[in-house]
C-alpha cells in the first residue's frame, strides 16, 4: 500500500495499567473492576484495548469524563509514558511498518521532535517559562538538529506571527503572558518542525470563554492552511463538535463509541454518549 493511502497514525490494542494486576482483575477481563480500578490489588487500567486511526488532514476528537483515560492515551502516544502493551504506527516513520512503542529511546526522541507536536493542558509542561517565546521555538528546532541561528530566528518569528503573538513580544518570556497567549506559543512550538501529526490535550481548559473561542479558531485556521492531522482530547463535547471530523468516546479506559462526529451527535448509541449529547443541548 502506498504511504498516501495509509493512515497518518494507526493505534492497535493500546493498554496502559498502573499495577501488576491480580486473579480478580485478570481472570474476569475487568468484570470485577470498579470502573477501571481493581479493589483487590489497586491496579488501575487507564487504557484498555484502544484502537483507532487518524487519516491525512483529519481531526480526530477524543471525548470523555475525567479519569476516562484520554489524557493517558495522549501521554502514551507522545512517549511521556510507556505503554503496557500495544502498537502504534506513523506513516512517515519507516513507511508505517514499525511499531513506534518498540523504538529505541533515541528513535522515540526523533519521532517526538520531527513527526509529532503536542500542546498540553498546562503550558508549563511544554514551555520553558524563563526562555523567550522565540527561544522556546528555537529549543524545539535545536532538538531536531537545526544549528542555523538566522534560520531559527526567521522560523520563530514566522510561527509566532502565525499564532498572533505581537512581534514586539517575541523576545518576552511566556511567564509574562496570559493563559491564552501561552497556549498560542505552545501551538507555535509544536508546529516548528512541520510535523504531520499534532496532539492537543484539553487546550481550552481554564481559559475564559472568549479566549477559548480564539484558541479554537486558531486551531481550525492552522488545520485548514497546513492540512495537518490532529488528535484533540476534551471533556467538552462542544469543543469536539466545533473541531473534529470523527470522534472517539472513552469511558473507564475503553472506547465505547466512535464514528463521524455528526453521526455521534445526531444518533448516539451508548447511554453515556447520549448523556453527553443531552448536556450539550441543555
Amino acid at each position: 500500500m502506498e504511504s498516501y493511502e495509509q493512515p497518518v497514525l494507526s493505534v492497535r490494542h493500546l493498554n496502559k495499567q498502573y499495577g501488576s494486576g491480580c486473579v480478580n482483575c485478570r481472570a474476569s477481563r475487568g468484570g470485577r473492576l470498579i470502573k477501571n480500578y481493581c479493589p483487590v490489588c489497586s491496579t488501575v487500567y487507564a487504557c484498555r484495548d484502544i484502537s483507532f486511526e487518524v487519516q491525512a488532514g483529519e481531526i480526530l476528537g477524543v471525548v470523555g469524563e475525567s479519569g476516562s483515560g484520554k489524557s493517558t492515551l495522549m501521554q502514551c502516544l507522545y512517549f511521556d509514558q510507556s505503554v503496557s502493551s500495544g502498537e502504534a504506527y506513523i506513516n512517515s516513520y519507516k513507511s508505517g511498518r514499525e511499531n513506534i512503542f518498540m523504538a529505541s529511546t533515541q528513535q522515540q526522541r526523533y519521532i517526538r521532535n520531527l513527526m509529532m507536536g503536542k500542546v498540553y493542558q498546562n503550558p508549563v509542561m511544554s514551555l520553558k517559562m524563563n526562555f523567550s517565546a522565540i527561544g522556546n521555538i528555537a529549543d524545539k528546532l535545536i532538538a531536531a538538529g537545526n544549528r542555523n541561528v538566522r534560520e531559527m530566528e526567521a522560523r520563530g518569528k514566522e510561527l509566532l506571527e502565525h499564532v498572533n503573538i505581537p512581534v514586539y513580544r517575541v523576545k518576552e518570556a511566556p511567564g509574562n503572558f496570559s493563559g491564552g497567549m501561552q497556549q498560542r506559543v505552545q501551538i507555535a512550538k509544536a508546529l516548528s518542525n512541520n510535523p504531520p501529526l499534532l496532539l492537543l490535550d484539553e487546550v481550552t481548559t481554564g481559559l475564559d470563554l472568549s479566549v477559548q473561542a480564539s484558541v479554537l479558531d486558531l486551531i481550525k485556521k492552522i488545520q485548514r492552511q497546513l492540512q495537518i492531522s490532529m488528535v484533540i482530547v476534551s471533556h467538552d463535547l462542544g469543543v469536539i463538535r466545533m473541531l473534529a471530523d470523527r470522534t472517539v468516546v472513552m469511558l473507564d479506559g475503553r472506547i465505547i463509541e466512535q464514528g463521524l462526529t455528526d453521526q455521534i451527535l445526531e444518533d448516539p448509541q451508548h447511554s453515556y454518549t447520549q448523556q453527553l449529547v443531552q448536556s450539550l443541548l441543555i
